[in-house]
């Protein structure tokens, strides 16, 4: 393999080609539960870079594993122990190459971070709407990969629906140009979609069309008490049919999620001066006036108060205390990570059935494992819960880790009898890679493994992930 990684300093600079001890950091997820080894970590410029490295990586035989900011939770862009593996890792591609106000376009390369792209859009009068905790880090293509969702997805949709053209390099080096900025292209297969959510096993994204849309002139939160997570299903219901379109979050979280925040988080504040079993953060997107804004969401509260869906509700009065509600929601998942170990899952379930799911998943699980602590958060407004277990106080962490299949697959299974997926959000990646043998068809994963033969024939895009 030396031949290779001179060949691939010739082609990007030799500053460009990490080794050894330089290369180790880009070889462990962010979770630090996945430690591989890579031949050689690749950080290309730009698209004719990380074609002629795939080219020859290909001819080389050599695996190839793309790499975003490395923040994902399943282990997707992390390389196996091998050795023989070349991470190319995106982030010096991240120019925002366009901006398109008339056709509320933006064109970006796909190491731009996603609040890169936020602000651009933002500095040109236009939004783009994709939020997650990770935006400071998370880059776009590696958003792109995994189809990611987040906290608006309920007005604007998974990043799949925010695409309008790719631009990949193929598994032989070839680019793909896809470039196009067209809401209507009947014109055969829509090839753009086979790599978004795809993890990056049939090709590399290195660009993107992306939808923006008209800033909105107010964003007003709200927190909302409620008595049970039941209640959250009548009230999206209600916020829905008197909010309408700029209904644009709809998050859940429990009491328990909340003083993990309040514990870990000095400074937070609780919304209210008595603690309640479940919140409900929403937030409304206004084109009219944050007095319009307000308005509304008092009106839609009222009404659910009235309604006896809600036991109290406070309306955010500036930005401050807009980011502070949202913070309390947005920390939760630090929050548990600072609390210790724990077991994650990225479930989605129809949304009519959450609240049963969250009941027979929870008994189900207290009955095989007494005591467990169940952090159970997510974006009720599309179905996905992240339905995470900690340990019982005072039970070893690694004693409790040491059951994640058992937990995993009550959770899982629970999931399947609700018709429901292991995956919302977070993609599969190398940790459910297994696990979805049990809930696929067969059917669905042969059609799966057709794709990749057809695009990947060698098998050399990020083995080992998604099949």
């Amino acid at each position: 393999m030396n031949d290779l990684i001179e060949k691939l300093a010739a082609a990007l600079g030799r500053e460009a080609v990490l080794l050894g001890s330089d290369a180790e950091p880009y070889a462990i997820d962010w979770r630090r539960r996945y430690f591989g080894r890579a031949l050689a970590v690749l950080r290309p410029a730009n698209t004719d870079q990380v074609s002629q490295a795939v080219r020859l990586c290909a001819e080389a035989g050599a695996a190839v594993v793309p790499q975003g900011g490395n923040t994902g939770l399943c282990g997707g862009a992390t390389p196996d122990a091998s050795g023989n593996q070349v991470i190319v890792n995106l982030s010096r591609m991240n120019r925002v190459r366009s901006i398109d106000g008339i056709n509320n376009t933006i064109t970006v390369e796909a190491g731009c971070t996603l609040a890169q792209v936020q602000q651009a859009a933002r500095d040109a009068g236009r939004l783009f709407p994709l939020s997650l905790a990770a935006e400071g880090t998370a880059q776009i293509g590696g958003n792109l990969s995994t189809n990611a969702g987040g906290t608006a997805v309920l007005r604007y949709g998974n990043t799949r629906e925010l695409v309008l053209g790719l631009e990949v390099v193929l598994a032989d080096g070839q680019v793909w140009n896809g470039l196009r900025g067209l809401r209507k292209d009947n014109t055969g297969y829509d090839l753009k979609h086979l790599f978004v959510g795809a993890e990056g096993t049939l090709g590399i994204i290195t660009a993107a069309v992306l939808k923006t849309f008209p800033l909105p002139r107010a964003r007003v939160a709200a927190i909302v008490a409620l008595g049970e997570a039941r209640a959250a299903l009548p009230l999206l219901s209600l916020m829905q049919e008197r909010l309408g379109s700029g209904l644009t979050a709809f998050e859940l979280f429990s009491d328990l999620c909340l003083g993990l925040v309040l514990k870990h988080f000095p400074g937070s504040v609780a919304p209210f001066s008595v603690r309640h079993p479940q919140y409900v953060l929403i937030e409304l997107s206004d084109m009219a006036s944050e007095a319009s804004a307000s308005d509304a969401l008092e009106s839609a509260l009222g009404a659910a108060l009235e309604a006896g869906l809600i036991r109290d509700a406070a309306v955010s009065r500036s930005l401050a205390q807009f980011n502070a509600m949202w913070a309390l929601r947005d920390n939760v998942s630090e929050a548990q990570a600072k609390e210790g170990p724990n077991i994650k899952h990225d479930v989605t379930i129809p949304i009519s059935r959450m609240a049963d799911f969250m009941k027979d998943a929870e008994a189900d699980l207290v009955q095989a494992h007494p005591g467990v602590r169940l952090v159970v958060f997510g974006h009720v407004g599309d179905g996905n819960l992240h339905f995470n277990v900690s340990p019982p106080e005072g039970i070893d962490p690694a004693r409790f880790l040491a059951g994640i299949e058992d937990i995993n697959r009550i959770v899982h299974d629970c999931v399947a009898r609700f018709d429901g997926s292991i995956s919302a959000e977070h993609g599969l990646g190398q940790y459910k890679r297994e696990e979805i043998k049990r809930y696929k068809s067969l059917l669905e994963l042969e059609m799966m493994r057709a794709v990749k033969r057809a695009l990947d024939p060698r098998g050399l895009m990020n083995p080992g992930k998604v099949l």
